[in-house]
């Protein structure tokens, strides 16, 4: 029997130490030799460990002496261990035949470089390793302190304390004690081989039972375990490739989970907004127009910017996945049908679409409600005027008093009708005023348009009859007219002066109270010009009235001096002399109220002014602004001052005094609410409307946090690639040649010829291939981003489905498929039943109940097949 005992120990302290404790072990071998125990427990040891691998091929040995001698178990167990085929045993009986066998096993030995020779420096390597992973692995353990592959192992902890570290959950540590070895080592020993498929090599008592255990046997059976944890170390590995593998996957999902919820949850919003936006349904009243007003401003100043940032993020949020998919090996991302970056800048035109044009269209019907309003009130006032006057005229017109009348009397009545029938003919003008405002309002789609409808035709129907009764009583007049003669001559006089200098009053009255709507300083300017101009007129129009009123004080002269009695009023009219003046008097109270309503709406333009003027400064310093910073950033996003991380801190400080440069925003869109809450439709201090500075805020939002994100990809592409600065410097400047436009992205064309600059010979088919890797959604265009992807993925160290499988089939011992309870056992429980959830049967031949298969989960993984 070989002696296979090493004669180094790694526990020399010094070099007398040394010494001494050399020659205490060789006597110590010496004394080994001659002991029977010692013999037994090597043969039991080593029958264990060829058992432990000969049963592998369904078969074992009973005496290590005898079962070795015609050499076909020992083949057998050489190929057991090495993996490899062996020649051909020879299967004959005769001694030849059996030292053949032995031979062909010592070759094979031989062939893999294996020395049958005592100790030499391999071996010595060897152990030193083993006893190396024992000390590192049992360290942290309290009374373990192992030196040796003998008395260290005597009191069963470093056995426990081997399994405890890889395996906690088979082993209760703390429990043991160091003064019951034979626990201990029973502990280990039948744990070892119920759940490790550790042969039990030795019996406890083999190892307390002799003043120092065998080096050889105690070898052997920790190297059992350190083969059992190796491949455990195995799995450990494989598992990890695995969890890191999955995480990626599972942070990619998560993105494009989130992506399609927030695509979804703005595209929502767009399809709820612009029924919104489209519905141009007026409303009845000012306050309710101008409540949309309201809640228009609300969207465009509370709800519309939130979303403005979330279509920005959503973006950034798709390029970064789409990056880190590159960067991960994994397909590119296309979103759920419909909801594509261009299906939400789709919409998102849509939506501005239907916003264009909808502040415009308020603002007019706010404007038509308010010139209806307006008519409204200037019907009523007429309407009201009107009524007043034909006040008892049905009456006047229809009595009998001419049937009774003497013939001067029947004159006089004859004349006062004239002079009515002139009345009415003046009084034709507002009839036509108020019909032809009804008219306006209908057309106008006054809400109170019936109202007004039926009021203006009880007029007109009224004005109708006026007429026929007028016709009807002259007729009556003229029939006797003949047998009228005399006419007071100074009451004819008077009356044809008092009735145009009355409607004069009247006209002025009217206008005096009518009211008016002035959008600008221009138009009340004007109102005052003509107000200022009739007012001029008063004093001639003051001696008109006195001339009037000195006609009636010479006919009670004429009277008084010829002692004659009037009979009444005069005849020819029923202007009175007290009716002209209140009515003069009411003039000159409705002037200066005239003067004053002037100037406050004079005031309310100046103000309404400087409101205009208030906005035109800061749109016209803030509209430069923006355009500036919009060429500043495009400017930026092409040079290359610095590293990547120079250019993102920059551009971070950029996006900063962009953040705060907004409460100049708030403060315009304040300056604005008051302009449209003064109704201002018009500003000719600036070409800058609010909705062209909001765009044009947003796209400067946007443009930078897009910028940044640019940058920050690169990052992530540079650090996962190893692109060194000095290539990126190369990839942007040959990117800025080709890019003509300064856009930041080149069309199919120029790609090409960039690619060519670059030394890439393509043809048709090739540069199809590429165009499907840089554009993979077909936009047409290609992003400096998916440029530097392109240059360096060939140079990329990822890993890859092959890998993952390699990985996947050690979890599995070697299967084609593995289990449930296999995956829950080696990877933590949330990535256990990813998988679990995700692998498809396995169908195989060698198929078992529950086998999954991990073949096409791996290849699904990277976009091969589908999960």
């Amino acid at each position: 029997m070989v002696d296979y005992h090493a004669a180094n120990n790694q526990s020399l302290y010094s070099a007398g130490g040394q010494q001494i404790y050399m020659e205490q072990e060789n006597d110590w071998d010496r004394d080994l030799l001659l002991d029977p125990a010692w013999e037994k427990q090597q043969r039991k040891t080593f029958t264990a460990w060829c058992n432990s691998h000969l049963r592998k091929a369904g078969t074992q040995i009973e005496n290590i002496e005898e079962d070795f001698r015609d050499g076909l178990k020992l083949m057998l167990l050489l190929e057991v261990i090495s993996g490899e085929r062996l020649p051909k045993p020879e299967r004959g009986k005769m001694r030849v035949h059996k030292i053949n066998n032995v031979n062909k096993a010592l070759d094979f030995i031989a062939s893999k470089g294996v020395k049958l020779v005592s100790i030499g420096a391999e071996e010595t390597s060897a152990k030193e390793g083993l006893l190396l992973w024992c000390q590192r692995k049992t360290a942290p353990y309290k009374n373990v302190n192992v030196q040796n592959f003998h008395i260290s192992w005597k009191d069963g902890l470093a056995f426990n304390a081997l399994i405890h570290r890889h395996r906690p959950e088979l082993i209760d540590y703390d429990k043991l004690r160091k003064d019951d070895p034979v626990t201990n080592l029973n502990n280990a020993f039948e744990v070892a081989e119920r759940y490790l498929d550790i042969p039990k090599m030795l019996d406890a008592e083999d190892i307390v039972g002799t003043l120092r255990p065998d080096e050889k046997a105690i070898m052997t059976y920790v190297s059992c375990f350190y083969h059992a944890f190796s491949g455990a170390q195995k799995a450990e590995t494989a598992a990890n490739r695995i969890c890191k593998v999955l995480a990626v996957n599972q942070e990619n999902e998560h993105l494009m989970e989130d992506y399609e919820k927030l695509a979804s949850d703005l595209l929502e919003w767009i399809r709820r907004t612009i029924p919104w936006l489209e519905n141009r349904a007026p409303e009845k009243t000012m306050t309710e127009m101008q409540q949309k007003l309201e809640d228009f401003r609300d969207y465009r100043r509370v709800h519309k910017p939130p979303k403005v940032q979330e279509k920005c993020q959503l973006e950034i949020n798709f390029n970064t996945l789409q990056t880190k998919l590159r960067l991960s090996n994994r397909p590119a991302f296309m979103p759920s049908e419909g909801r594509m970056v261009s299906d939400i800048n789709g919409a998102w035109h849509k939506l501005e679409g239907a916003e264009k044009g909808y502040e415009e269209w308020l603002l007019n019907e706010i404007r038509r409600l308010e010139r209806l309003d307006h008519l409204a009130e200037k019907f009523r006032q007429k309407a009201a005027i009107h009524e007043s006057w034909t006040d008892g005229k049905e009456a006047m017109l229809t009595q009998k008093d001419y049937e009774t009348a003497t013939l001067s009397e029947i004159k006089a009545l004859l004349k006062k009708h004239e002079a009515f029938e002139s009345d009415l003919a003046a009084h034709q003008d507002r009839v036509e005023q108020i019909a032809a405002i009804a008219q306006e309002l209908n057309e106008l789609d006054y809400y109170d348009s019936p109202s007004v409808n039926a009021r203006c035709q009880k007029i007109c129907e009224q004005w109708d009859a006026l007429g026929s009764l007028t016709q009807s009583r002259r007729e009556s007049l003229e029939r006797t007219e003949k047998q009228l003669e005399s006419i007071d001559e100074l009451y004819l006089e008077y009356a044809k002066r008092a009735a145009p200098f009355n409607n004069w009053m009247e006209g002025a009255m009217e206008d005096l109270q009518d009211m008016f709507i002035v959008h600008n300083i221009e138009e009340i300017q004007g109102l005052i010009t003509a107000h200022d101009q009739f007012k001029s007129t008063l004093p001639e129009a003051n001696k008109e009235r006195e001339s009037i009123q000195a006609i009636q004080a010479e006919v009670h002269k004429i009277a008084q001096y010829n002692g004659i009695k009037l009979a009444g009023n005069n005849p020819y009219t029923t202007i009175t002399p007290q009716s002209i003046d209140k009515k003069w008097e009411k003039v000159q109270q409705l002037v200066p109220q005239r003067d004053q309503a002037l100037q406050e709406e004079l005031a309310r333009q100046q103000s309404n002014d400087h409101l205009r003027r208030q906005f035109a400064n800061q749109a016209n310093m803030i509209g430069p602004w923006i355009q500036n910073k919009m060429e500043e950033i495009g400017r930026i996003s092409i040079e290359m001052n610095g590293t990547l991380e120079d250019q993102l801190t920059h551009l971070r400080q950029y996006e900063q005094s962009i953040i705060e440069y907004k409460p100049n925003i708030d403060q315009l869109e304040g300056d604005h609410q008051l302009i449209q809450e003064a109704l201002i439709f018009d500003n000719k201090y600036t070409a800058y409307t609010m909705e062209h500075l909001r765009v044009g805020w947003e796209q400067l939002l946007t443009t930078i946090a897009r910028t940044i994100n640019e940058i920050e990809n690169q990052i992530l592409t540079r650090d996962a690639k190893g692109i060194s600065q000095e290539q990126l410097h190369e990839y942007r400047t040959s990117f800025n040649h080709f890019d003509k436009k300064r856009t930041g992205i080149m069309d199919g064309d120029d790609f090409r010829a960039l690619l060519i600059s670059t030394g890439n010979s393509l043809g048709d088919a090739e540069f199809a291939r590429i165009m499907g890797i840089v554009d993979p959604n077909n936009s047409g265009a290609v992003t400096f981003q998916a440029f530097i992807d392109f240059m360096s993925r060939e140079t990329t160290d990822t890993d890859t489905a092959d890998q993952v499988i390699a990985s996947f089939k050690i979890l599995a011992g070697d299967k084609n498929y593995i289990t449930a309870e296999e995956l829950r056992r080696e990877l933590p429980p949330d990535q256990a039943e990813y998988c679990i959830a995700r692998m498809a049967p396995y169908t195989g031949p060698d198929a078992v109940p529950g086998a999954l298969d991990y073949m096409s989960f791996s290849t699904a993984l990277y976009g091969e097949s589908d999960l």
